[in-house]
């Protein structure tokens, strides 16, 4: 299938079908993590600031939950090693959706790279622990595995979110 002018360009997935467990959870992790710095990249600031939803979703507001996500689960609660900064000094108290709504006036590019560094931090995490390393977070165990798990389908979400955000934005579509 050829890509067409307003198509964001097609991706192989991994070839992962037959890697232990471990590998495919981190390498469809990786594809989808990738999924969303392309799904972003070349938008306009006024497109990815758009909230063309009823719930006021933009594509910034994406990315940078994203990263709040990451921080959170694989910094914060896994390695147990506390909120990391924009997260750790943000107004929670006063705005729960306060990434959301910060990320609207912040530069895309500056969202987007909260968003790598978030997932770098999480890689070297993950290569700390073991796949079935538990933790106690906030009274019930949390193993590696199932954080995995869990941010697959977040990631994967909220990229299916941005596919249709950037195509109500600029019309493109495509992996």
């Amino acid at each position: 299938m050829n890509a067409s002018p307003v198509d964001t360009g097609l991706r192989e997935m991994p070839a992962l079908h037959v890697a232990d467990e471990r590998t495919m959870l981190t390498g469809m992790l990786d594809w989808y993590r990738e999924g969303v710095a392309l799904k972003v990249g070349g938008m306009a600031q006024g497109a990815a600031t758009t909230t063309p939803l009823r719930s006021g979703t933009t594509a910034a507001g994406l990315v940078k939950h994203l990263a709040l996500v990451e921080d959170s689960w694989f910094t914060e609660r896994l390695a147990q090693r506390g909120e990391v900064e924009p997260w750790a000094s943000a107004p929670f108290d006063q705005d729960e959706d306060w990434e959301f709504h910060s990320a609207n006036d912040e530069p895309l590019a500056s969202v987007v790279d909260l968003y790598r560094a978030a997932c770098g931090r999480s890689r070297e995490v993950v290569a700390a622990l073991e796949l079935y390393h538990t933790v106690d977070d906030r009274g019930r165990a949390i193993s590696l595995r199932s954080v995995l798990v869990h941010l697959l389908e977040e990631t994967a979400r909220h990229l299916g979110h941005l596919d249709v955000l950037r195509e109500l934005a600029d019309g493109r579509t495509g992996e």
